[in-house]
C-alpha cells in the first residue's frame, strides 16, 4: 500500500477544497477519476471534520487530508477524524511534531529559505511554499540549488497553464485551489469537465517531469 507521500510524488497534484459548503461526494469522485487522488479539505470549509471520513469512505482511491491546520489542537482533531495528511499556511513546530509522532504526512507553509530549512529539520517531509505567486518558479530553482533535498509544493496562483513551469523549476508537486475547485466546477452539471481538467493537470505535471522538459 502506497503512502500519502508516495501518492503525492506519483500524481504530482493536490486539490485544495475551500468552499462555502462541504465538498460533494460526486465532485470528489470526479477528481479521482481524473487522476487526482489527494484531496485537501481546508478547515475553513463548513463541515470539514465530518467530510474527512465521509469522503474517504465514499470515494475509493482517495487520499483525504486537512488544510488550514493552524495549531496543535486542530492537528489532533483532524488526525482523529482520519486525515491522511495535514497542511498549514504557516510553520508551527508543534503541528509538525504531532503529525510526525502520529505517522501523518505534514506540509507546513513556508516562504523563506530559513523557514524551509527549519521546517525540514523539524521533520516536515513536504513543504508548502505559500503564497507562491509572490515568488515564481525561478525562486524554486534558486532555493533547490543549495538545498536539493527539499520537497517544495507551490500553493497560491497555480493553474493548468503554469503547473508545468513549477514542476520544471523543481517542485515536487503542485497544489491547486480555487482556480480549479470552486462553486462552479463542483456543480453536478460540470463534473465531466472537472474530470477532464484534472486529467489535463496530471498530464501537464507528468509531461513537465520528463528529462527533456526539465532541462529545457
Amino acid at each position: 500500500m502506497t503512502t500519502p507521500l508516495e501518492r503525492v510524488m506519483t500524481s504530482g497534484v493536490i486539490a485544495v477544497v475551500r468552499l462555502a459548503h462541504p465538498l460533494p461526494v460526486p465532485a470528489a469522485k470526479a477528481l479521482v477519476a481524473g487522476g487526482i487522488s489527494l484531496i485537501e479539505l481546508t478547515l475553513t470549509t463548513p463541515g470539514a471534520l465530518d467530510s474527512i471520513p465521509a469522503i474517504a469512505s465514499a470515494v475509493p482511491g482517495s487520499i483525504v487530508g486537512a488544510g488550514t491546520v493552524l495549531d496543535a489542537a486542530s492537528a489532533r482533531n483532524v488526525i482523529a477524524a482520519g486525515a491522511q495528511f495535514v497542511v498549514s499556511p504557516a510553520f508551527d513546530e508543534e503541528v509538525v511534531r504531532i503529525c510526525r509522532d502520529s505517522g501523518v504526512l505534514c506540509a507546513p507553509g513556508v516562504l523563506t529559505p530559513t523557514e524551509m530549512l527549519h521546517a525540514w529539520r523539524a521533520g516536515a517531509e513536504l513543504l508548502k511554499v505559500f503564497p507562491s505567486a509572490q515568488v515564481g518558479p525561478s525562486f524554486f530553482r534558486d532555493v533547490l540549488a543549495p538545498m536539493p533535498f527539499l520537497r517544495l509544493v507551490p500553493s497560491g496562483g497555480v493553474s493548468l497553464a503554469n503547473a508545468g513551469d513549477w514542476i520544471r523549476a523543481g517542485a515536487a508537486a503542485v497544489s491547486v485551489g480555487t482556480s480549479f475547485i470552486n462553486a462552479q466546477t463542483v456543480n453536478e452539471s460540470n463534473l465531466g469537465a472537472l474530470t477532464e481538467n484534472a486529467r489535463a493537470l496530471v498530464g501537464a505535471v507528468a509531461t513537465a517531469r520528463t528529462p527533456a522538459a526539465v532541462h529545457s
